[in-house]
């Protein structure tokens, strides 16, 4: 069993008024019915009110950081800034970011870990995060612990980032990012060491197809540890389970990516 390092983190509660009760769904929708299987339980939480804008609507207005703190709802640390009039908003932390640290978000500003600023004016090579996909939406891409993406070229009104799946996307330069990638880089190496833990988050156990029954699942039945006994895996309702494009074969966003990301072989 390992665990994350929250020495870097201030002892310091929560912000009361950026606190919301979340309230669990257990994986159903509004009629009741479960939607999402392998869902429930969970220790309670409340979520914190993020700015993924964060501070797109007060420009060139340096904030200062009072704390950096661990949100139960996201993998990524996050933190509490402080406006000049008082106004204090929690935005998602950069590594390198410390209590006492001052960050702006303008068109242009200087290139150091937590500023924003337009994808039009970073310089080639800068690894960014929080990415707007639209103008005005506020952040939208990247937002997950540890992760970047990396401002490849320039062309014209768009900018092309190369992702952290390794596809390369153009993007609007009119779009805002955040400088430097995202805290908790060593949460992807989390060893959870019991189920218990896995219950803590909310996750419920799955069984295997292939032991249960036919009557449940088409990799049921059989005598012993056979194998599936079907030319490809399906899912309970009998569709292909591995290896299938979800994706739509014609959407709107298809004319901005440049280059798919790489498939990862299973050995």
């Amino acid at each position: 069993m390992t665990g994350i390092d929250f020495s870097v983190l201030t002892k310091k509660k929560p912000e009361k008024g950026l606190l919301v009760l979340l309230k669990k769904k257990s994986g159903r929708n509004n009629t009741g019915r479960i939607t999402v299987r392998h869902q429930g339980g969970g220790v309670k939480q409340k979520y914190r009110m993020i700015d993924f804008s964060s501070g797109q609507d007060r420009l060139d207005i340096p904030a200062k950081i009072i704390s950096l703190e661990y949100d139960p709802c996201r993998t990524s640390f996050i933190a509490l800034v402080q406006y000049p009039n008082g106004e204090k908003r929690y935005i998602l932390a950069p590594q390198e970011l410390k209590a006492g640290d001052e960050i702006i978000c303008g068109e242009k500003t200087e290139a150091k870990p937590g500023n924003r600023m337009k994808l039009k004016n970073i310089l080639v090579g800068t690894p960014v995060y929080n990415i707007e996909a639209m103008p005005g939406r506020g952040g939208q891409l990247v937002r997950s612990a540890g992760a970047s993406a990396y401002v490849s070229a320039k062309e014209g009104k768009y900018v092309s980032l190369i992702m952290p799946s390794t596809e390369i996307r153009k993007m609007f330069g009119e779009c805002f990012a955040s400088i430097g990638s995202l805290s908790n880089q060593e949460h992807g190496f989390v060893n959870l060491g019991k189920a218990g833990r896995k219950r803590y988050m909310g996750i419920r156990p799955s069984v295997r197809g292939k032991a249960m029954n036919p009557c449940d699942h088409p990799h049921g039945g059989g005598e012993g540890n056979t194998t599936i006994g079907l030319k490809y895996p399906k899912t309970p309702w009998g569709k292909k389970a591995l290896g299938v494009k979800t994706r739509k074969r014609r959407k709107y966003s298809d004319k901005f990516i440049i280059r798919r990301r790489k498939k990862k072989h299973k050995k």
